[in-house]
């Protein structure tokens, strides 16, 4: 089993960056590695809830992912079991952890995303959760801009 640890700087205060990571509705603005769009995305943010999203890739593939929370301390940490429906992505079972912690400018955010399979699904999910952190600092610039 492999992990992985990305963190980034958010210019948000972590209440609001915590609601994107937990809440329906903050889900669907960042969730997926590329511009593609999250098709469903459903969240009860409670110990013992469960959380499910689907999101569409450019190149017309739909992966789902869904799990259960195991932690939940807002605005500071939320922490769940991860498994992809059908297993293509890894076949298994992972835990993904999100810690937020108050920064001058905003929230340093950082993601563990551990137990995974092997080196090619930490690399595979390297890449995902990349693309996913670069959409959500975009959501948050743009909402300053605007």
């Amino acid at each position: 089993m492999t992990s992985l640890t990305l963190v980034r700087r958010i210019k948000a205060r972590p209440s609001i960056v915590f609601d994107a990571v937990t809440q329906p509705q903050g889900l669907a603005c960042w969730f997926g590695p590329d511009a593609g769009p999250v098709l469903l995305a459903e969240s009860e943010a409670r110990v013992g809830g469960r959380f499910r999203v689907r999101f569409r890739m450019l190149d017309g593939s739909q992966h789902t992912c869904s799990g259960e929370y195991l932690a939940v301390d807002a605005p500071a940490r939320v922490a769940m079991s991860w498994q992809w429906e059908g297993g293509a992505e890894d076949p298994g079972q992972s835990r993904l952890e999100i810690t937020l912690r108050p920064i001058a400018d905003g929230t340093e955010l950082t993601l563990t995303h551990s137990l995974l399979q092997d080196e090619e699904s930490c690399r595979s999910h390297r890449e995902g959760w990349t693309g996913s952190l670069d959409k959500l600092e975009r959501h948050f610039l743009e909402r300053r801009a605007s």
